[in-house]
């Protein structure tokens, strides 16, 4: 099983005009598409500049750095989630994942009680 950190604050995901006002600090993600201008931040670091914005969600990584040839690492812990009611937003970075939730407690409980170390 793999070790799952809790991140100890507050996210946004949010849609920007253009990142020309983004702050990029420790946990940043932006991703740009042919239809829109995508931002998770911090709450308190959300631009002024933002077309929609959701607050309230809180984050965990996977521990470790996944190798490419790993198969099934986040659908696994997604599916389990989904199962049990809980909503999620997934980001992935070149070393490891991200998933994002409403639900914190709920969702740390159910993974404890599937055999991760949650921290």
């Amino acid at each position: 099983m793999y070790n799952i950190i809790i991140l100890p604050f507050e996210l946004s995901v949010c849609k920007v005009t253009d990142y020309s006002k983004v702050k990029i600090n420790e946990f940043t993600f932006i991703a740009k598409t042919d239809e829109e201008n995508s931002l998770v931040c911090p709450t308190p670091s959300v631009p002024q500049n933002i077309t929609h914005r959701e607050d309230g969600w809180k984050a965990f990584r996977i521990e470790g750095e996944l190798d490419f040839s790993l198969v099934g690492v986040l659908a696994k812990i997604s599916t389990l989630l989904a199962n049990n009611g809980i909503g999620i937003f997934a980001i992935s970075t070149y070393n490891t994942d991200y998933i994002l939730t409403k639900d914190m407690d709920k969702a740390a409980d159910i993974l404890r009680s599937s055999g991760y170390n949650v921290t």
